[in-house]
């Protein structure tokens, strides 16, 4: 009984309960989704965007890290997309700044059809995106706020 209430507590905050969907794991104020199955990039933040979500835009290094711990060996979509070669957006207008990116060396390499990032779970942390074509079919990771009620 205690070891559950343990457990239990530890999702307590001083304001109430932080929920994720059954499934989804929590970092901080947010929710997410390692999807099992593969589709492109324009799938996957239609899929996203059903599940009342987007495709994941990383903020920080910790959450850069955090994420990334997968027992899988995948690529992951995330949401930076380049409508044009080398021009970085993120999925939800979040300013893409360079020196907060995490590239893997050599990357992105900015070739004309390759505007969708994934990320490669498990690499060397933190610096595993790389751009790639959107329409290759890859696992992706979804955000949304976690709800503290």
């Amino acid at each position: 009984m205690s070891s559950a209430f343990i457990s239990l507590s530890s999702l307590c905050t001083d304001r109430g309960w932080t929920c994720c969907p059954k499934g989804w794991k929590r970092f901080q104020r947010s929710c997410y989704f390692l999807s099992q199955d593969r589709m492109s990039w324009t799938e996957s933040e239609q899929n996203c965007t059903g599940m009342g979500s987007q495709l994941v835009v990383i903020n920080s290094r910790a959450e850069q890290v955090r994420i990334k711990q997968s027992p899988k060996r995948e690529n992951f979509y995330i949401g930076l997309f380049a409508e044009k070669v080398g021009q970085w957006q993120w999925v939800d207008k979040t300013p893409y700044d360079v020196s907060a990116a995490f590239w893997r060396q050599g990357e992105p390499s900015n070739m004309t059809d390759e505007n969708a990032t994934v990320m490669h779970v498990p690499a060397e942390p933190p610096y595993n995106w790389n751009d790639v074509k959107s329409n290759t079919n890859h696992h992706r990771i979804c955000e949304a706020a976690a709800v503290t009620v």
